[in-house]
């Protein structure tokens, strides 16, 4: 069975395992030794556990804390993410970022996520994950966990296939925060669908205008009952704008199903059946994106 000194090295089998570096908190290990913490030994293999150079790990997120150590552990540490203790999620994120400030991070002050109080430590574990960069499917399970709405719509017959993993949150939402709408990783709801669905760009000689101003107009982000994540089922969606233009108007219903009188504009696509360049044409005579 492996021993350790309180330099925080381990002994097994007459060889020298370093499991991280502590000599700057040998302090805190004569109270939390590796093998009665847990926590403290699932740093080993965790990347705050392999800071090289940085002799003083617990010190850089939990502080000096010398009434947590005066007192012999009866007072909180100067920063503590629980579970006996639990600092202000202000003071737990600002840990965090004495390192974390750049890159993604730099937007997290008034982002959704510090509204709601949320801190780091709420969706990482800085004494177990060996990457803090949380894979496609933890971070599925981190974020449905708190947006029962969106995991409901991932049922849905329509969807992005963010189950299978072929898709995730964060390849549109950026956690950390944003400047845009709903944490998105691009300022507008366009750019950021683009980012994937490049065929759609244009510029396009005819354009759709809907589709050039805003993509959720007709298409739901998460999950749909409809075909291609529409918002409703053409006709009705089209309907919604082209009432009564140079085209039949009528209010299309179940009579023109199979069973009544089959309708053209009810079957296969609907109006997708003639106007089936629905995003934009480049076509000459397209300006009905029929081409």
């Amino acid at each position: 069975m492996a021993g350790f000194n309180n330099k925080g090295v381990a002994i097994c089998c007459g060889a020298l395992l370093l499991v991280f570096s502590l000599a700057g908190n040998a302090q805190c290990l004569d109270c939390h030794g590796v093998e009665d913490d847990p926590a403290v030994a699932r740093l080993s293999g965790a990347v705050h556990g392999k800071l090289p150079g940085d002799e003083e790990n617990c010190i850089a997120c939990h502080g000096t804390s010398d009434n947590h150590v005066d007192s012999l552990g009866d007072e909180s540490p100067d920063v503590s993410f629980g579970p006996n203790w639990k600092s202000p999620a202000p003071d737990r994120a600002a840990s965090c970022q004495s390192c974390h400030e750049g890159q993604n991070h730099r937007l997290w002050s008034g982002s959704a996520h510090e509204q709601e109080n949320l801190a780091c430590d709420d969706c990482h574990n800085a004494h177990q994950q060996a990457d803090l960069a949380t894979a496609s499917h933890q971070a599925e399970q981190l974020c449905l966990g708190c947006h029962p709405r969106v995991r409901s719509e991932l049922n849905l017959p329509s969807r992005h296939p963010i189950r299978e993993g072929k898709t995730a949150c964060t390849d549109c939402h950026d956690p950390h925060g944003s400047l845009g709408e709903a944490s998105l990783k691009q300022l507008s709801v366009n750019d950021n669908c683009l980012s994937c669905h490049e065929d759609k760009r244009g510029p396009f000689l005819w354009e759709h205008t809907p589709a050039t101003e805003d993509c959720s107009t007709c298409h739901r982000p998460h999950g749909s009952m409809h075909e291609r994540l529409l918002t409703a089922r053409s006709p009705a969606l089209c309907q919604q704008c082209h009432a009564a233009a140079f085209h039949p108007s009528l209010p299309y219903g179940g009579e023109g199903l199979p069973g009544g009188a089959p309708s053209q504009y009810l079957l296969g696509k609907s109006c997708l059946n003639c106007h089936s360049q629905i995003h934009g044409s480049n076509h000459p005579s397209g300006a009905r994106l029929i081409r």
